[in-house]
């Protein structure tokens, strides 16, 4: 044993062997501190020692040089053995690493040097030896080769110190296992050989005999694959051939003490055990007697339940046995599952006592003695799948729920799952309990706290499900559609992994929870796919993803990364196996490229990027599904591994921080799909969809506009601006989109998405104006802020506008009269009438807009043509009363069509510039008369009156629009249209667009029509002095006479009397009065002060009628006595009598309108609208501002006002002249006798105790005022 097998070394190892233990020390002394250097070395020791004696070398024998290298290494060998008994363990762990190192490098040295300290020591320590062992182990481990000689020195070795009992018990003797177990790999035949003679000897084999068998039992490592297959065929042979030792008392009592021993850790199942487990299952697999297996394994149930270890074991032995006793296995079971100390586990009963613990977790190793029957009896397992399977689930349903129950549940299932799946047949056979074991799957993962991820029970639930799918009959779509939700939100509401690991702070050994997270998120991806391959349809990746959307529109992002990643993969998966089916469609792809897309531009930075790949994945599928794979993208998909060699790498999941989104490799391919930006993707895949697939994903992206998270509604308006801007010109059903838009447009919060919405109206304008305007028209009334934004952002475009006024004039034109009111089945969605409403509505509204302006002006004809009828159509309209609260609670909401029909004609004027003709109706409060059916001809007269007297430029156009109106087949619209052009007969922009006689041709056919009232009005047109020349000169010379009865005491007489002359001026037109302007402004003049309410009123609408009557070149004649009405009209505006001011107000503006007062428009306003001391100061100040000249007529005039008996007029008489002393004090001084003084003085006093308090400040300060310049006037 000391000489070396090499003939080579025998003479220098014959040389050192004669070398003393001293002199090997002093050597070793001498060279101690250079074995530290052998990691750093790159060249063997010898080439080392040779350099650093390089000077010497020429002058040294070869022979003896080799001796020198010999020695040195040997020594350094030699310390580092002897430094192994007193070192630390780091020092050990380092000796070792640079033991197996010199092995590499000096094979037989070293082994020589091993074999000759084990040989020249044998006094040292069992803790030396017990290291020694380690080394040996180790450096044995690392040569490929070993040498015959060392092979058995070294087994015996080990064989010897195997059994021997020391101080450190268990430990130094599988130390020396170790090295029995490092030779396996160099010497199986003669180790397999000493294992069965020591096992099959009768007496029940050592411990670390057990614990080498159980080791090479574990670890394939060990041996070399043909001796692998040989060691499987000994311990069969072996376990047969140990048979007869069942029926050994000892040996079997032997058997189960060690089997149920206790262990250093119970945590931890020992190899010996491990293998007794397995040997024992071996044994009564070969045993042909029913009684004596089932006596033994009845035996072996009825042993401890309490270590988990241990129930794995008994459960691997129930399986082995049912190899060939499945019949007899399933009996015991059976039997023990009855007996009384398991019925009490089921039943959960309380624990008094350490025999208690022994049966608490029965029902576990019951569950996994089924898993591994089904594992192990594979072979002829299908029929007993169901019975199996019953009772799996009647242990799951009835024990005590904890995790060692869930464990072995799920452990035994996946074994039986796994058992069938490997079984030929499998795929015909039809299995009864799969329902079941679904509910308990759910059940579980249900139960599963949602706020740690401790266990992989999520993740053998999800593989389990996944496994059922190869099996028969398959899942039915009511089961999945309960189970995915579960799945989910099991998986995918997980707190984020930070969270999760918090949460494992306080464990002794934290539980990898990245690793569990990836493993769990794995199986999520392969059920899926799993899903996918059983029914690989549209249909099914539709239903797959229609329960993934709830988690892509999570407002948690971790929720919506998991939920997105899932969808890349299962992509990915599609894109590589190619197996659905071209030819049926996909279903629901608008949404699903709507909700990718909408995560494309998602906050996260991660899910963009999980978005942008699935995106780009289903661009694949999609081409692939039309038979349209770019060049380019089939290039990429040969780049990519297939999917049997992919890996858990490309599956890999977690919540991402910083993805890679396509392979390095893919990196030159400029023009992929998965190379561009989102908005770049979304354009080229809308691109290949199909109309009704566009039209889904916009009401995806409309629905997203809902969402209560402010992102996904960004988002969703991004996506849906970005869609209609590329596709919306052939879209359909765009009204009932404009609706759904509506709906959501009032919950939007952000500017940039509400902007978004409202540009897509924008761009549906461009082609679907009349759908848009139809759909609007619904939800206009009332038409508030958001329905306003949306009819503004119709017309945002000016062409569009345009349409859209014309659009809305058509719907307003389509006026068919309510059905009979009392017909109760009518509900409001059947009144046709309501949208023409609602048009009416949005006009008026339309015309404030500034999208609008320039539309309106330009269909001012049409509008106002429209408009009126619109009027006289809501007169018409008989609506039933609705009771008292309904109706007032319908005024509050929204105003009445009739308001805002006559609302929408004033505003139509005012904001189109024809607030002139506006003016002449508010002064004259002519507006009610459109109230009233029976008032309506003289409203449309008074209006069209007002046109022709202020010169309208728009008369030409309403004429254009006028005469077809009289053939309309609406009778209204006939009427009005008769009504306005009698009096347009008076305009002379008449005959610059129809000729007389053409007029005279349009009466005439009037008379022929089938309403009463144009009858009537076209005669009155036929009268008209346009075709009467001298009909002028006869109303003239009826005027005197008419004047004389101005003095007739009976006041209804004169109010007639004063009516019919201002009837006779307005027929006149622009020929006048003539030369008798002056008789009548002077007669008119002096009733201004009657004391008759009536006569006052009649005397200043007449006046008012004249001055609009008198030409340029007759003012010069009548100015003076316009003057001098202007002081009275301007005080009676604060007449007792309502008809007076209301007279007063419309005769001075007329009077202003012609002495061409500016500003024209305040003066308008404040004449209507302000009442205040404002107001008296503003219409005083344009009155002298404007006659200067006539200062003293209009002081004399408002002085002679202070005797007035009626208290407003006074008190208006004396702020006019207190404005006149405050700002003319000279003139007023001189113009003003003390008579006239004593009465201001008076006067002033009493308005000190006007109610107003602005009077009594204002009479205060003039009453100081006047005594200042009555005194400076006495000096």
């Amino acid at each position: 044993m000391g000489t070396s097998p090499r003939s080579w070394r025998i003479p220098a190892c014959r040389i050192f062997s004669h070398v003393s233990v001293s002199a090997k020390e002093s050597l070793c002394t001498k060279e101690s501190q250079d074995y530290a250097s052998w990691d750093r070395q790159s060249h063997p020791a010898t080439i080392m020692l040779c350099r650093s004696k390089s000077s010497q070398a020429s002058l040294v024998p070869k022979e003896h040089q080799m001796f020198m290298e010999e020695a040195y290494n040997s020594a350094i060998c030699f310390k580092m053995l002897r430094d192994i008994g007193t070192s630390d363990p780091l020092q050990l762990k380092y000796i070792t690493k640079k033991m197996k190192k010199m092995a590499q490098r000096c094979p037989s040295l070293v082994m020589e040097s091993i074999h000759d300290y084990f040989k020249d020591n044998p006094e040292i320590s069992n803790r030396h030896r017990f290291r020694l062992f380690h080394v040996l182990q180790a450096v044995i481990g690392a040569r490929d080769v070993l040498e015959e000689t060392w092979q058995k020195y070294f087994m015996q070795l080990a064989l010897e110190h195997m059994t021997k009992s020391t101080e450190l018990d268990d430990i130094y003797q599988d130390a020396a296992s170790n090295v029995l177990l490092a030779l396996c790999w160099h010497s199986w035949p003669a180790v397999a050989k000493h294992l069965e003679t020591e096992l099959l000897t009768g007496v029940f084999p050592h411990r670390s005999l057990l614990y080498v068998m159980g080791t090479l039992s574990s670890q394939e490592e060990l041996l070399k694959k043909e001796d692998r297959e040989s060691w499987k065929d000994l311990l069969s042979q072996m376990a047969r051939k140990s048979v007869p030792f069942l029926n050994t008392d000892v040996w079997s009592k032997e058997l189960l003490w060690t089997l149920t021993k206790s262990d250093r850790t119970q945590q931890a199942q020992t190899p010996e055990k491990d293998f007794l487990f397995t040997y024992y299952g071996l044994i009564l697999q070969a045993e042909e007697k029913s009684i004596t297996v089932r006596t033994h394994l009845k035996t072996l149930l009825e042993t401890s339940h309490q270590w988990p270890k241990q129930r794995e074991g008994i459960a691997l032995t129930m399986g082995l046995a049912a190899v060939c006793h499945l019949d007899d296995t399933w009996a015991v079971l059976e039997q023990f599952g009855k007996s009384t100390s398991v019925k009490w586990s089921l039943q959960s009963f309380s624990l008094k006592s350490l025999e208690d613990l022994r049966w608490k977790w029965a029902g576990s190793t019951i569950l996994l003695s089924y898993g591994q029957m089904a594992a192990k009896a594979k072979s002829h397992i299908l029929p007993w799948v169901d019975n199996i399977l019953s009772r799996m689930i009647f242990y799951f349903r009835f024990s005590s729920w904890d995790e060692t129950l869930k464990q072995s549940f799920l452990t035994a299932v996946a074994m039986l799952v796994g058992a069938i799946s490997r079984s030929e047949g499998a795929h015909s056979y039809e299995f009864s309990q799969t329902g079941e074991l679904l509910e308990c799957l759910m059940i579980l993962m249900e139960k599963e706290p949602q706020d740690t991820l401790f266990t992989s029970i999520r993740q053998q639930a999800i593989r389990i499900v996944a496994s059922l799918c190869a099996l028969r009959p398959p899942m039915d779509v009511d089961r999945k559609s309960r189970l995915l939700p579960i799945c989910f939100r099991s998986v995918f509401a997980l707190p984020l992994l930070d969270a999760l690991e918090k949460h494992t702070c306080l464990f002794l050994e934290p539980p990898n929870i990245q690793g569990l997270y990836n493993q769990t998120m794995e199986a999520m991806d392969h059920m899926l796919q799993c899903f996918m391959m059983q029914n690989p349809t549209t249909n099914e990746l539709y239903f797959l993803l229609s329960h993934l959307y709830v988690w892509l529109a999570s407002e948690k992002a971790h929720e919506r990364q998991r939920a997105v990643h899932r969808c890349t993969i299962l992509f990915k998966f599609l894109n590589y196996k190619r197996c659905l089916d071209i030819k049926e469609p996909f279903r629901r792809m608008g949404q699903l490229v709507a909700m990718l897309g909408i995560l494309c531009q998602d906050a996260d930075r991660t899910i963009q990027g999980f978005s942008l790949e699935a995106m780009g994945h289903l661009y694949q599928l999609l081409m692939y599904h039309k038979g349209e794979v770019p060049e380019v993208e089939r290039e990429i998909l040969q780049e990519f591994p297939q999917p049997d060699v992919i890996g858990t790498a490309l599956w890999s999941s977690g919540d991402q921080k910083d993805t890679l989104l396509i392979p390095q490799d893919m990196a030159s391919k400029n023009d992929s799909i998965f190379f561009m930006n989102s908005n770049q993707v979304i354009k080229e895949i809308t691109g290949h969809l199909e109309m009704a697939e566009l039209t889904d994903l916009i009401w995806t992206t409309i629905d997203g506009l809902g969402s209560t998270s402010p992102s996904w509604v960004q988002a969703s308006s991004n996506m849906l601006f970005l869609v209609v801007q590329e596709h919306g010109d052939n879209l359909a059903t765009v009204g009932k989109m404009s609706k759904a838009i509506h709906h959501h447009l009032c919950a939007i919060q952000l500017p940039r998405a509400k902007n978004n919405v409202l540009h897509v109206i924008s761009l549906l304008a461009r082609n679907h104006i009349p759908e848009l305007v139809a759909a609007f028209l619904d939800f206009s009334t009332p038409l508030d802020s958001h329905v306003f934004c949306l009819w503004k952002a119709l017309g945002a475009e000016e062409p569009a506008s345009h349409l859209v006024l014309t659009v809305l004039m058509a719907w307003l034109q389509k006026r068919p009269l309510p059905s009979d009111a009392s017909d109760s089945s009518s509900c409001p969605k059947e009144k046709p009438y309501l949208r023409s409403l609602a048009a009416m509505y949005t006009i008026h509204e339309l015309q404030f807009a500034r999208e609008f302006k320039k539309a309106v002006r330009h269909a001012f004809p049409q509008l106002f043509l429209a408009l009126l009828a619109q009027m006289h159509y809501i007169l018409e309209l008989d609506q039933p009363t609705e009771p008292e609260q309904e109706q007032k609670a319908q005024e509050v909401a929204m105003p009445s069509p009739q308001s805002t029909s006559l609302e929408a004609l004033k505003s139509l004027l005012s904001t189109t510039g024809h607030w002139h003709d506006f003016a002449h109706l508010e002064l004259q409060s002519a507006w009610e008369h459109f109230t009233s059916i029976n008032t309506y001809p003289q409203a449309v007269g008074l209006l069209a009156r007002a046109m022709v007297q202020n010169h309208c430029k728009q008369i030409k156009a309403v004429l254009s629009y006028l005469l077809p109106g009289l053939q309309s087949q609406q009778e209204r619209e006939r009427k009005t249209a008769i009504l306005i052009l009698i009096e347009f007969l008076y305009s002379p922009a008449l005959l610059e667009v129809i000729s007389k006689q053409a007029v005279l041709t349009v009466l005439a056919q009037s008379l022929q029509d089938t309403s009463p009232e144009i009858r009537v009005a076209s005669l009155q047109g036929l009268g008209n002095i346009l075709f009467h020349e001298e009909k002028g000169t006869l109303l003239r010379g009826q005027l005197p006479a008419f004047l004389n009865g101005f003095f007739q005491n009976n006041e209804a007489v004169v109010v007639g009397i004063m009516g019919t002359v201002s009837d006779v001026l307005h027929r006149l037109g622009t020929e006048g009065a003539g030369a008798q302007s002056l008789c009548i402004s002077i007669n008119t003049r002096y009733f201004f002060d009657d004391e008759r309410d009536n006569v006052r009123a009649a005397a200043m609408a007449l006046f008012g009628d004249l001055v609009a009557t008198i030409a340029e070149r007759e003012l010069s004649g009548l100015r003076p006595q316009v003057c001098l009405s202007m002081v009275p009209l301007l005080l009676h505006l604060k007449d007792q009598c309502p008809a007076v001011v209301t007279q007063a107000k419309f005769a001075f503006y007329r009077c202003a309108v012609l002495l061409r007062w500016q500003p024209r428009h305040t003066l308008f306003c404040t004449l209507a609208w302000e009442n205040g001391l404002s107001a008296r100061h503003f219409l005083w100040t344009c009155l002298m501002t404007h006659s200067q000249e006539e200062f003293s007529v209009h002081l004399s005039q408002a002085i002679n006002y202070l005797h007035s008996p009626h208290r407003h007029i006074k008190t208006w008489a004396a702020l006019f002249i207190g404005y006149t002393t405050c700002y003319q004090p000279q003139a007023v001084s001189q113009m003003v006798n003390d008579t006239d003084t004593r009465l201001l003085f008076s006067t002033f006093k009493d308005l000190k105790k006007d109610p107003e308090p602005g009077i009594r400040e204002f009479a205060t300060r003039q009453l100081a005022f006047l005594r200042e310049v009555s005194a400076e006037s006495k000096k």
